[in-house]
């Protein structure tokens, strides 16, 4: 049914063009081409959630070719809401067109308004929401068809478990479900996996590498902020086969916010501030994935040497990752290989040869940024990215992984700029 108010006729590029607040609603199939004599351009406006566009065409008898369809907002938990990722979190969900916050956990803020603990939030929409303590039986009667876990590994396993057996989807931060073999993880993170029987069902929540299988799955591992900035810009060199994996190393610094928001001696502002020093050498944590995605690319085992940065900014990655290109291989075919892979891709910005990343542009965004250069004297090809390490590195890259979930365009919730 058409909506009660009556479209009012605007001029735009010469022709006329309805234009009407439709409350609810989602755009609809393009009727055939020379079916529709005028297209009516819409925004499906939801209290609460911003603000949509489209267009759909009304036919020459004057009755629209296809009645709009009314939107279905996903109702959504963020388990454990009061850290830097949770906070991201709530920032992109709390405006997402075709979401319904109904659930925020946090133990230490249980029973304090979202306003009250992040100030930032006062007058949004949904900030009246309160921390509840995070009970699996309690979320899910809030009706919650989907749950994002901002935990830290080991505890999310098991809230995922209990959520996954009372039917939600769920979208997990942490490192519990990104490695396929159990005995990698006890390795890298020092305990038994807490749910091994899980891990066949886990999907690697990089959208732009795995978004078909992302769209069926129950349960994502979404990566961690060092991986994604190193594995985006390899993955169409190995698959390729233009570099030898046995000479990759990648150096990447990262803001303080990567490490959690946590009491930490380290992690104060005289011990960081006008300092810069490697972490994490010779085997960080997040090495257990990178070398798990290169290993699969490559069709081989792929060892790399990895070294962590922390710099003394708030939030973002630079990673330098540099390879021998493979003998017979052209510079020039690096450059293919990437736009072959992501033209296409809404969050992955390509520099080209000679563009060089930079974590200023990239700041509160969805995106990574990516460029590259040929180092002749050496054969090596020498390769720059950049993202937001809560961002795209965490609660961006998961809110993508949820909207291929839902059938919901890839970009709802995230083009902010």
């Amino acid at each position: 049914m058409w909506p009660k108010e009556k479209p009012r006729l605007v001029e735009k590029r010469g022709f006329p063009e309805k234009v009407v607040e439709l409350a609810g609603f989602e755009p609809t199939t393009p009727c055939p081409p020379g079916k529709c004599a005028t297209r009516l351009r819409y925004s499906s406006f939801r209290e609460g959630a911003g603000r949509q566009t489209g267009e759909m065409r009304i036919g020459k008898h004057g009755k629209s070719c296809d009645l709009p369809r009314r939107m279905k907002r996903i109702k959504t938990a963020i388990v454990g809401a009061s850290g830097y990722s949770g906070m991201e979190l709530l920032r992109l969900l709390l405006g997402h067109p075709g979401v319904e916050l109904v659930a925020v956990t946090s133990r230490q803020e249980a029973g304090k308004a979202l306003a009250d603990v992040f100030p930032r939030f006062r007058k949004a929409p949904g900030s009246e929401l309160a921390f509840i303590e995070p009970d699996p039986d309690a979320i899910a009667a809030t009706g919650a068809e989907a749950a994002f876990l901002a935990l830290p590994h080991g505890v999310a396993a098991e809230i995922a478990r209990a959520l996954l057996a009372r039917g939600l989807k769920v979208l997990d931060l942490s490192a519990d479900f990104r490695l396929s073999d159990p005995a990698v993880y006890e390795e890298f993170y020092g305990h038994a996996h807490p749910a091994p029987d899980l891990l066949a069902e886990a999907v690697y929540g990089l959208p732009e590498i795995r978004a078909e299988e992302i769209k069926k799955a129950k349960l994502i591992a979404s990566p961690g902020c060092y991986p994604t900035s190193i594995l985006l810009p390899l993955l169409p060199l190995l698959r390729g086969n233009l570099i030898d994996p046995a000479t990759i190393v990648a150096n990447s610094m990262s803001g303080v916010s990567g490490a959690g928001r946590k009491a930490d001696l380290t992690l104060l502002f005289c011990e960081c501030n006008e300092s810069a020093r490697a972490y994490g050498v010779p085997k960080h944590r997040h090495l257990s994935e990178i070398e798990q995605e290169l290993t699969l690319a490559a069709g081989e085992n792929v060892t790399i040497t990895f070294i962590p940065h922390l710099i003394p900014v708030n939030a973002g990655i630079a990673t330098t990752t540099t390879a021998k290109l493979r003998d017979g291989v052209s510079a020039d075919a690096v450059g293919k290989a990437l736009d072959a892979a992501y033209a296409n891709e809404p969050f992955v910005r390509l520099l080209g040869k000679g563009g060089c990343a930079d974590t200023k542009n990239v700041s509160r965004t969805n995106f990574i940024d990516i460029g590259w250069h040929h180092d002749a004297r050496t054969g090596r090809v020498i390769l720059t990215s950049a993202e937001d390490n809560i961002g795209k590195g965490a609660g961006g890259q998961a809110v993508q992984s949820f909207n291929l979930m839902f059938g919901l365009s890839p970009t709802d919730g995230l083009q902010n700029f």
